[in-house]
């Protein structure tokens, strides 16, 4: 496609992979990146060499991407005004991917990257004359605190409130929008994908991702409780196999399918901490692949949009149990989870250090269901992605080491002594 494109956030989780779909799509795209953040041609290009991209495409970078150092806190996105509109004027795209997901952030700070980062993007496509359509990334999560029932692509209020600061800057973004595209008469297609996760192990090249963020947190709150309670992380059975520091020699062809693990490495091998988190048992999340949900986004904005406001989300068509999740990161943090009603009346010291995290634990209380009739209708068979388990999640957040045995939850965790609770 001869069209120009730009394209914010695109050394992030899921900017990097946003941006390789782009560069199938376009020959060449614009980087907007944050000034001050470091190279970020020499970012991508590691991403891509990282995760087996074809040696041609990798030396083509330097003539197909232009970097563009930005501000998107700063009017004119902190451009002199003739770069501003000699940037502005050459542009038929705009993908606004750039974004604070901090969990715990405070909603002050979280407004000026999410809110006013979304504004001074739609002034740059107010003020371009070619009109370039804008792809605006969203969040699923944009429902809010409501947890249970179906959460459908036409909605947008605050009616439930929100989980987070992070979920309302969100959605707060989404109706600038909305009132931008009112305001100018012009196209924008929201995307709003679920908590993207992948299998690509961890590496200190690459960007981290939500669940990934989470672990750490769990860790950190062990470390903090004091030394008793750290030295049982990550105490799956060690691997006898080589060891790959290289995403790429793991998975050299890409992502490869994630077989169950079997129940001889599902065994915990010491005790650990037991706390208390309020979760429902029967929950389930929405969990995609990023590299999915990428290949998806850009092939929804390859449709000629309807003039308004296009909304799709991108998540994928199984959810996750709650039980999963919850198995996943007994194993990364090295504890043991018990998924309660309501809040223990008697904290432990780890339970109550959690308590300082409430944006990252109240998605395990959720049942909700999000409604995506609108992206399979358009792309049919094609919207469907592979099972996200318990193995694949492990492979992209875990050492490589066979998955290690949660630790069976009592029959009723009310039963349970508060002094058993780390």
């Amino acid at each position: 496609m001869v069209v120009p494109v730009a394209l914010t956030g695109a050394t992030g989780f899921l900017g990097l992979r946003l941006l390789r779909q782009l560069l199938g799509a376009h020959r060449s795209v614009t980087v907007l990146a944050h000034v001050g953040s470091g190279d970020a041609l020499h970012r991508i290009t590691r991403f891509l060499e990282l995760t087996g991209a074809p040696e041609p495409l990798v030396a083509e970078l330097p003539a197909r991407i232009r970097v563009v150092e930005t501000d998107l806190e700063r009017p004119r996105l902190g451009l002199s005004a003739p770069a501003f509109h000699e940037l502005a004027d050459g542009l038929g795209a705009i993908w606004h991917s750039a974004g604070s997901i901090n969990l715990e952030g405070d909603l002050p700070q979280l407004r000026r990257t999410n809110v006013d980062g979304t504004r001074r993007v739609l002034e740059l496509a107010a003020a371009g004359r070619r009109k370039p359509v804008v792809h605006h990334v969203s969040t699923a999560f944009v429902a809010g605190a409501r947890r249970d029932g179906v959460a459908y692509e036409d909605e947008l209020d605050d009616a439930s409130g929100f989980e987070n600061a992070y979920e309302r800057s969100k959605y707060e973004a989404e109706k600038l929008v909305h009132a931008w595209s009112r305001e100018h008469g012009r196209p924008v297609v929201v995307l709003r994908p679920s908590i993207l996760v992948t299998d690509l192990p961890p590496h200190p090249d690459l960007p981290s991702h939500p669940l990934q963020v989470i672990e750490r947190i769990l860790s950190d709150v062990r470390r903090t409780a004091g030394p008793e309670h750290e030295d049982s992380e990550h105490e799956g059975p060690q691997h006898e196999g080589p060891q790959h520091a290289d995403p790429a020699a793991r998975h050299p062809h890409g992502p490869s399918p994630s077989p169950s693990p079997s129940p001889q490495s599902l065994r915990a091998t010491v005790p650990r901490p037991r706390i208390r988190l309020v979760g429902q048992p029967d929950g389930r999340l929405n969990l995609t692949q990023v590299e999915h949900a990428a290949e998806v986004m850009v092939r929804l904005a390859g449709r000629t949009p309807s003039g308004g406001v296009d909304t799709y989300h991108v998540v994928h068509d199984r959810d996750v149990p709650v039980r999963t999740v919850v198995s996943l990161l007994e194993g990364l943090a090295g504890i043991s989870i018990d998924l309660v009603a309501g809040k223990p009346d008697a904290p432990s010291a780890l339970e109550a250090l959690l308590d300082f995290y409430p944006g990252m634990t109240a998605y395990l209380g959720h049942r909700r269901r999000f409604d995506d009739t609108r992206v399979r209708t358009l792309l049919g068979p094609s919207a469907v992605s592979a099972p996200v388990d318990l193995g694949y999640l492990w492979s992209g957040l875990g050492p490589e080491e066979p998955v290690p045995a949660p630790t069976p939850p009592p029959a009723s965790p009310t039963a349970v002594p508060s002094d058993r609770y780390a």
